[in-house]
């Protein structure tokens, strides 16, 4: 007998209930096949613009406009639109004048209530009065409050076509009138010292 080298070919015996690999079936593999891309040379429909018709209803407001609008509510203050317009006589006017300096008194607002004070408010036309000032001065203070007594009348009064205007006064050397029994005897007495006396000899009041 021939001895066998480990080169030489060898036999596999299949056990029990063993198949070997040659005999089990192989099933191939389906592949999907490969999806072509379509194309089409028709191309989408452009879209038509419309020119404008200038009928556009908004509700916003130009830059413009919004200033205009700003602009007019300096200088004509709180809206008048369906406002009360209350009929009202100049005596209610100087006795709203002369509460309202009081006022400004009391909020320390000395250089308003003194030029209040010293002269009644001259009704220029209709609903405008105008406020005579002594100096430049007075005019730049007052014209940061001066919305907020407009306000004050038009509200007291009713009355919202109420208007005033500050003007400075160009005779200065004109007699003004005085609102107060205090203010009259100081300048009486500026133009004669001897009230004081007076005053003080038989303890006055003023």
């Amino acid at each position: 007998m021939k001895k066998k080298c480990l080169t030489d070919p060898v036999d596999i015996i299949p056990f029990p209930a063993q198949n070997l690999r040659d005999n089990v079936p192989t099933t191939p593999r389906a592949i999907a096949p490969a999806v072509k891309p379509t194309y089409t040379d028709e191309k989408p429909e452009p879209k038509v613009l419309t020119a404008p018709t200038g009928q556009l209803n908004t509700s916003m407001l130009s830059i413009k406009k919004l200033m205009e609008k700003q602009e007019e509510s300096q200088t004509q203050g709180t809206y008048i639109g369906n406002q009360p317009k209350e009929d009202y006589n100049f005596d209610q006017i100087k006795m709203l004048w002369r509460r309202f300096a009081f006022e400004m008194k009391e909020r320390g607002m000395e250089t308003f209530y003194n030029a209040m004070i010293k002269r009644e408010p001259i009704r220029e036309e209709n609903d405008k009065f105008k406020m005579l000032l002594d100096n430049q001065i007075q005019h730049d203070y007052i014209t940061t409050h001066l919305q907020d007594m407009n306000d004050y009348f038009r509200k007291e009064l009713k009355n919202y076509n109420v208007q005033i205007s500050l003007e400075i006064n160009d005779k200065p050397e004109e007699e003004t009138k005085y609102l107060t029994g205090k203010d009259k005897f100081q300048a009486l007495a500026r133009k004669n010292p001897n009230l004081h006396t007076l005053k003080n000899m038989f303890n006055l009041d003023v």
